[in-house]
C-alpha cells in the first residue's frame, strides 16, 4: 500500500505541522467538518469509554470535544507534532482530563489492550502504511473497543492533480474505502463499516488556497517529490491549467471524505505464539 499510494518522509510530515501550528486553527475547517462528521457517526454506538485515544490530535480540538462527550473517560491527545502538542495543552482547562503524548502512530508507546476507543480524524492521508498503523490500532484496542476514523479518499483534489502536467509527484494518492476495509479485517479489527460523503472547498483565487495548505501543514511531503525547487514557470503552467476549473469567479476543490469505525477483537498472539485459555485446559489424567 505505501507503495501505491505514496510514500511520505516522516521529518517533513513533523516539520510541515510544526510550522503550521500556530495558524491551524484559523484554517482547519475541513478537519473540523470532518471531525463534526465522525462524532456524529459515533453517537449511535454504544460505548462508555474510560480511555480514549485521539491519534493525530494536531491542537487538540478532537480531544477537548471527546472529553467533554464522554466525561467520564481519561484523553490521550498522540500527534507526532511537538508544537501542536504545546498549543493543545495551552487550549485546555486546568482540571481537564486530557494529557498529551507525541510519538509516530506507526510506534504506539502503549500497552496492549489499553484503549475502549482510539479516535483518529484525518491521520490517515498522512500515514505512510495503514496496514501498519492499523495493526498497532488493533494491538492497543480493547476486545469490543472502537476504532473510529475519517480519511481523504481517491477522488479528492482531482482537478489540482490533472493540471499538473509534468510527471513529477505533487499530490498524493489516496486510498479509496475497499482497501481500507480489507486493510482493517487484516490487521485484525473486525466488522469494519464504512461510508462515504463528499466536501467542495472554494477560492477566489491561488493566494487563498496556498495560505490554507501550508496553515493547514498539507504541504508536499511525498519521498518522491522533486528535490529541486519548483520553479516560477511550472506554477504558472499549473495554474493555467487549473484556471479551467473556475466556476463563478471561484476555484472549487472537491473532497472525498470516508469515514468508518472497526471493533477490536483483543490482542493477536505474534508470530510462534499462541493464547490459550486456562479454561481450555483439561484435567490431568489420573493412572
Amino acid at each position: 500500500m505505501e507503495t501505491q499510494y505514496g510514500a511520505l518522509k516522516l521529518s517533513d510530515v513533523r516539520r510541515r505541522f510544526d510550522r503550521a501550528a500556530t495558524d491551524f486553527d484559523a484554517a482547519d475547517f475541513v478537519h473540523r467538518a470532518c471531525r463534526e462528521g465522525l462524532i456524529e457517526r459515533l453517537l449511535p454506538v454504544k460505548i462508555e469509554p474510560a480511555r480514549i485515544l485521539d491519534l493525530g490530535a494536531a491542537t487538540g480540538s478532537g480531544s477537548r470535544q471527546l472529553a467533554k462527550a464522554y466525561r467520564k473517560s481519561r484523553v490521550v491527545s498522540y500527534d507526532v507534532s511537538g508544537s501542536m502538542l504545546r498549543i493543545a495543552k495551552q487550549k485546555k482547562s486546568f482540571l481537564s482530563k486530557v494529557t498529551e503524548v507525541q510519538g509516530d502512530a506507526l510506534g504506539l508507546p502503549f500497552r496492549a489492550g489499553c484503549f475502549d476507543l482510539v479516535f483518529a480524524n484525518l491521520l490517515l492521508p498522512w500515514i505512510s502504511d495503514l496496514p501498519a498503523c492499523f495493526t498497532e490500532v488493533a494491538r492497543v484496542l480493547k476486545k469490543g473497543g472502537v476504532f473510529a476514523f475519517s480519511a481523504i479518499g481517491p477522488d479528492s483534489l482531482a482537478n489540482m492533480r490533472s493540471a499538473w502536467s509534468d510527471e513529477d509527484h505533487h499530490v498524493n494518492r489516496f486510498p479509496d474505502m475497499h482497501d481500507i476495509g480489507d486493510a482493517l479485517v487484516n490487521a485484525g479489527l473486525s466488522d469494519p463499516v464504512l461510508d462515504v460523503d463528499y466536501l467542495t472547498v472554494t477560492y477566489r483565487n491561488y493566494d487563498d488556497l496556498y495560505r490554507d495548505l501550508t496553515a493547514s501543514g498539507a504541504r508536499n511531503c511525498l519521498v518522491h517529490r522533486r528535490q529541486s525547487l519548483t520553479g516560477k514557470g511550472r506554477f504558472r503552467e499549473m495554474e493555467s491549467a487549473l484556471a479551467a476549473s473556475f466556476e463563478a469567479g471561484e476555484l472549487p476543490l472537491r473532497l472525498e471524505l470516508v469515514y468508518g469505525h472497526a471493533w477490536g477483537t483483543g490482542p493477536r498472539p505474534r508470530p510462534g505464539e499462541y493464547l490459550l485459555s486456562p479454561a481450555s485446559i483439561g484435567k490431568r489424567a489420573g493412572r
